[in-house]
């Protein structure tokens, strides 16, 4: 008895390890189909016959597709077995990939990318909610930060070998290779996610509308949307930046974003250890960093060994500041709408793309008027926005403790 009590929690651990692991692989397929495009808008582009900011579509619409389905799916889909929802994701992804491999129009394939995006955006709000059922209160940023440790891993190796694949074999073989990452993921996840998740109270929309009356709340998916989607008024152009500003050869971009990449991931890592006792103290000074680098690197990136190194900050703090913005929204409906807590995660997956959505928009704006090499300090008037709406968020906490 003693034996079975004393290896009881340590095979509940390792089971819990693979379980995350299964979220992060899903993760993984995941974020690689949300980024790749970055790597492949000049071949999509060209291809297609369309500017360079049309294909940016691809990241915007996609971004509006999460943002728009996110919250209402997850509270339709709230009743349904919580790894039974994760596994009909998949298959939603699967196929949504497989059509934009086959697409032969730029509107099929933006088609396609939205309804990818649906189960983007159930996915990430609902896997947030089972990664911090896996893991001890004081590890919930870090559960967080290792789920979605495969969306940053996605940017070390995914987009950058998505990349390569698009440019030896065509961009649709990257969309069937990613549809093959989803089926990978999906064998991770009928194996490894454990059947007995607890399942969340029945969430009904007027929960959304408590959370959204809520002005604590509010904030925080707006700090979401401009801390986050700042970097991507830069990161959506991130290849004709590295072409036409630093001037690199289009064989070594896949090189530098292998490099981007493996700073993402050690940011995240870092973010998620900062982030567990107190998540809006470290996102205040999160932001005030990210912002800086952003506005720096306007004036870096015309020298190729300074561009570099900012293309490399911008990376290590782009992602940062995910588990921590997760984990706060997270806690403050566990506050306010206990009876929303898979909605609220839902409502700033949707935050993350709408920033996503309107980073990419504001820098095809600017890529169109003032030029692409103004983008990086465009973004870092965004994240000093979030960085005022951070301050005042922790000093309203602070006064209510």
């Amino acid at each position: 008895m003693t034996q079975t009590a004393a290896s009881s929690p340590t095979s509940k651990s390792a089971s819990s390890r693979w379980a995350l692991l299964a979220l992060a692989v899903s993760a993984f397929g995941i974020g690689t189909t949300e980024f790749v495009p970055v790597g492949l808008l000049a071949s999509i582009a060209d291809d297609q016959n369309i500017r360079i900011t049309l294909a940016g579509l691809l990241i915007s619409g996609y971004a509006v597709g999460v943002a728009a389905g996110a919250p209402i799916l997850t509270a339709l889909t709230n009743r349904m077995n919580r790894k039974s929802l994760l596994l009909s994701l998949m298959v939603l992804f699967i196929l949504g990939n497989t059509a934009a491999a086959l697409s032969q129009s730029f509107a099929l394939l933006l088609a396609a990318r939205i309804v990818t995006a649906f189960s983007h955006g159930v996915f990430f709000s609902i896997g947030s909610t089972i990664a911090v059922q896996l893991v001890p209160a004081e590890k919930k940023a870090s559960a967080i930060a290792l789920m979605f440790t495969g969306l940053t891993v996605a940017t070390v190796t995914g987009v950058p070998l998505g990349t390569y694949i698009g440019q030896g074999f065509g961009w649709r073989a990257t969309f069937a290779g990613v549809a093959g990452l989803g089926v990978i993921a999906m064998i991770a996840l009928a194996l490894l996610i454990p059947k007995d998740l607890k399942q969340p109270p029945a969430a009904k929309f007027s929960d959304m509308l408590r959370l959204l009356s809520n002005s604590r709340i509010v904030t925080g998916l707006v700090i979401t949307a401009l801390g986050y989607g700042g970097t991507f008024v830069a990161f959506t152009y991130l290849t004709p930046i590295l072409e036409d500003v630093i001037g690199l050869r289009s064989s070594t971009v896949g090189i530098v974003l292998l490099v981007y990449g493996i700073a993402v991931a050690v940011g995240n890592e870092i973010g998620g250890r900062w982030a567990n006792r107190n998540p809006i103290r470290a996102l205040f000074y999160m932001f005030i960093i990210q912002a800086i680098v952003l506005i720096l690197m306007s004036f870096m990136i015309p020298f190729r060994i300074a561009g570099l190194a900012s293309v490399v900050l911008m990376g290590l703090f782009a992602f940062m500041n995910v588990p921590g913005l997760q984990l706060y929204t997270v806690q403050l409906a566990e506050k306010y709408v206990p009876s929303a807590v898979d909605v609220a995660s839902a409502l700033n997956i949707a935050a993350f793309n709408v920033g996503i959505a309107a980073g990419a928009s504001i820098g095809g704006l600017v890529v169109d008027t003032i030029g692409i090499r103004h983008t990086p300090w465009i973004g870092g008037i965004m994240v000093l926005a979030a960085v005022l709406l951070t301050g005042l968020a922790a000093k309203r906490e602070s006064s209510a403790s």
